[in-house]
Formats: structure tokens, sequence, C-alpha cells
């Protein structure tokens, strides 16, 4: 065999191998490979179940909505009470902070604990309203729209995602007061054990919210 026949059996074997290569990778590569940047909460929450998610969501937020949490949480800047959600007495207004303004503070009223008696305020610890720059309003918007709320940052108290959200109403003692309110208020529809695995179902599975 001369110089000329060895070099293109070489060269017509080479590019088979890169070809049955080729074949090969886009064989297994198509199948096995997962580019890193694609690795986000997009792709984690397509592994969960979003039906299942909107679902919790759609049955946790009738505690949002029930009077003792949208008393404080209305849509404008005064307080409601009562189960009819009526506006505050006293033409309460929330203020910068959230605790009222000039000598109408909430605090003046609202102790640390419930005060005994029909018609007395109630009471916890750290008793106020979110501030003017952040309103959380259960009041007046949808589910769908409260949902997307509390996974934003600049809507839920500046927490950075929905299980920090989750975390909040699962420990803050003004949050843990609507399920002991006294005198004979009503409680949320749902006890503070279900509502928060419910809250957890709704993040587990993606935090997908209702339309």
């Amino acid at each position: 065999m001369n110089r000329s026949s060895a070099l293109k059996l070489i060269f017509i074997a080479a590019a088979f191998a890169g070809a049955s290569l080729a074949f090969y990778s886009s064989r297994i590569g198509r199948l096995e490979r997962v580019e890193a940047s694609t690795i986000n909460e997009t792709t984690i929450a397509a592994g969960s179940d979003p039906a299942k998610s909107r679902a919790a969501f759609s049955e946790s937020v009738k505690v949002f909505f029930s009077a003792r949490c949208s008393n404080c949480h209305p849509g404008g800047d005064g307080p409601t009470q009562g189960d009819t959600m009526t506006p505050h007495s006293m033409e309460i207004k929330r203020g910068p902070d959230g605790r009222g303004i000039g000598e109408q503070k909430c605090t003046t009223c609202h102790q640390d604990i419930n005060l005994d008696g029909d018609g007395l305020p109630p009471g916890a610890p750290n008793w106020h309203m979110p501030g003017e720059a952040n309103k959380m309003a259960f009041q007046g918007i949808s589910a769908g729209q409260l949902c997307r709320n509390l996974k934003d940052p600049l809507k839920n108290g500046g927490r950075k995602s929905a299980k920090d959200a989750v975390h909040h109403i699962a420990t803050d003692p003004l949050v843990l007061w609507a399920w002991t309110p006294g005198n004979g208020r009503t409680t949320p529809p749902m006890s503070h054990a279900d509502f928060i695995k419910k809250m957890n179902e709704w993040v587990d599975n993606g935090a997908a919210c209702p339309e």
C-alpha cells in the first residue's frame, strides 16, 4: 500500500469514528444532558402540582378574608372592626408606621391582651396595622391578587419568598391572636394548624395562584 492510499484509509476511519460519536451523543445527550442555566424556580415548580397548590390556597384564603384578619388589612387607610367589618370608630387611621396618628395610637386602646368585657378592645403584643408604604390589603382584592402579593417582597412586608410569608403567619403573635380573639368574637373558618397545613401545601406544590 502506497503512502497516498494509507492516508485515505486513515481519513475515512477518522470520519467514520466522528460520525458514530456524533450520532451516539445526539441519542444519549438528548436524554441525559441538562444545562445548569435551566435549573431554576420554574424548573423546580414544573415537578410540583399547580392544581393542588391552587386548591390549597383557595381554601386557606378564606382565613385572610375573614374579619379577624381583614379588619387590620383594609384597602384604605382606616381599619375596620367587628364581624361586619364596619369602619373603625373615632375615625382611626393607620399612619406612616401603621400604629395610628397623633394621640390616636393603636396601643392607646389595644393592650397586649384582650380586655375582658363586652365592647372592650381586643389585644395582642405589638398591635398595629401594616404601614403606609406596604399596606398588605386583604380587603377589596381577589384571591389571585392576594396570592401574588404574598410572593412579592414589595407587597408582603419585605419577605423574600412565599415560604418566608408562611413562616410569619405561623409564628407571629398578632396573627395567632385571630384564633383567640376573646369576648365571643368569631374565629377564622379553619383552625390555625389546618391553615398552616394548607399554606405549606400551597408552597410545597409551587405556590401557584388562582386566576
